[in-house]
């Protein structure tokens, strides 16, 4: 099952550091916010993954064409016209595709634009700059055990994002932006898809947040795996800092990893 990651935004309001790079490109720990990420598929055993670029696409680009050789021990001899031999390799089981999904285009836009590197199956989507803790199995498997056509991860974070309302039964029953005094569980990331979802999606300019999730949550089609545990967007320099500052600390909840 492929994973798709949004990177494509601008990141404004962590413009400090994402006016030389995307947003998750920024390191935490000396490693970039979407190889966290990434990793924490990865323990599950999810290594298929569908990048979603625009702004400063080929600082991806360059981050995952040298990342073989940046995570291997070589040896170049001089004697021999340099010739590389790789000695150890430390990368990753990993398959990547990075694709070009416009400057501009809305989250939507860019799901829309790699429906041809998902095919007709089952995917994962979250964005590029929120790590977890969240356990992608059991996720998973509350996706399929209710058969509808989305599974997003519902973490309680107050006012800062759009709100979802959940039935009884976890079945989200309306998706809209907050109000000043709202206080519900809101929308993670870390989503379960059916390729069925693409076709609620109009183009470019429509954002994922809108339209297409706030149709399907009127058809009963929007399900909520709730998650408990650690959760953290990278929305500002102050967020950035306090992951950093956990991670060296050692005291890093999404680290799932060994």
């Amino acid at each position: 099952m492929k994973v798709v990651i949004l990177a494509g935004g601008f990141g404004t309001r962590i413009s400090e550091e994402s006016s030389t790079k995307p947003k998750p490109m920024i390191p935490i720990g000396n490693m970039p916010i979407i190889w966290h990420i990434m990793k924490g598929y990865s323990v599950y055993g999810f290594n298929e993954f569908i990048i979603c670029c625009g702004y400063k696409q080929h600082v991806v680009k360059e981050f995952f064409f040298n990342y073989y050789l940046h995570r291997s021990d070589v040896e170049f001899d001089f004697r021999n016209d340099g010739k590389m031999v790789i000695l150890s390799n430390f990368s990753e089981p990993w398959r990547v595709t990075v694709v070009d999904t416009g400057l501009e285009t809305m989250t939507g836009g860019r799901v829309k634009r790699i429906r041809p590197y998902v095919g007709d199956e089952t995917f994962m989507l979250t964005y590029g700059d929120g790590v977890s803790d969240v356990n992608i199995g059991e996720l998973l498997a509350f996706h399929r055990g209710h058969g509808k056509l989305a599974t997003i991860t519902a973490v309680d974070i107050g006012q800062r994002f759009g709100i979802l309302g959940l039935g009884g039964d976890n079945t989200i029953t309306e998706f809209r932006e907050k109000a000043v005094d709202d206080k519900n569980v809101i929308n993670g990331g870390f989503m379960v898809l059916e390729p069925r979802v693409f076709d609620y999606i109009a183009g470019d300019d429509s954002v994922f947040e809108g339209a297409p999730l706030e149709s399907l949550a009127a058809e009963g089609q929007l399900m909520a795996y709730r998650h408990e545990g650690f959760w953290k967007c990278m929305d500002t320099q102050r967020d950035m800092l306090d992951l950093e500052k956990r991670w060296s600390s050692g005291q890093a909840p999404w680290k799932t990893w060994q």
